[in-house]
């Protein structure tokens, strides 16, 4: 059989400001650990520090964002409410515009019937006149017929 893999052990590596130090057991030990909590304070620190800077950077972009939504978003609705307010304006325009038209209208209206009951009237006159020229023909001819006789 194979004698099971032993895994190699590993030699701590020394950080350079430990190499030129004597190795003292105890005090090498308590300076690595004090060394290893200031590390690890420090490296909270600035995660900390990082992640508070990334979380105002990211409410900045999100505020952004939301204030482009909001402006493309508002000025559709108020290019809407400009478009309203002007389709008003033409509204009530031709409305006014309509209405003396119609003034118009009835007055081109009255006009004519005027000009038709004169042109009837003008009609009846002329029929009148040549009943008039009949008869009066007629009469001429009857006192010439009476005065030959």
């Amino acid at each position: 059989m194979s004698s099971p893999r032993r895994q190699p052990t590993r030699a701590r590596v020394k950080p350079s400001s430990e190499i030129n130090r004597p190795d003292v057991q105890s005090g090498s030990l308590e300076s690595s650990l004090i060394r290893l909590v200031n590390d690890h304070q420090n490296t909270a620190i600035r995660l900390r520090e990082h992640t508070e800077k990334s979380k105002k950077e990211a409410t900045k972009s999100a505020s952004r964002v939301s204030d482009l939504l909001m402006e493309a978003v508002n000025g559709g609705v108020e290019e809407c409410f400009v478009n309203e307010k002007r389709i008003e304006v033409e509204i009530r325009a031709l409305k006014a515009t309509i209405m003396r038209f119609a003034k118009q209208t009835d007055q081109w209206l009255a006009s004519t019937h005027a000009i038709n009951n004169a042109i009837k009237e003008i009609g009846d006159f002329e029929n009148w006149m040549k009943t008039m020229e009949l008869d009066c023909k007629s009469i001429t001819a009857a006192i010439s017929n009476i005065h030959q006789s």
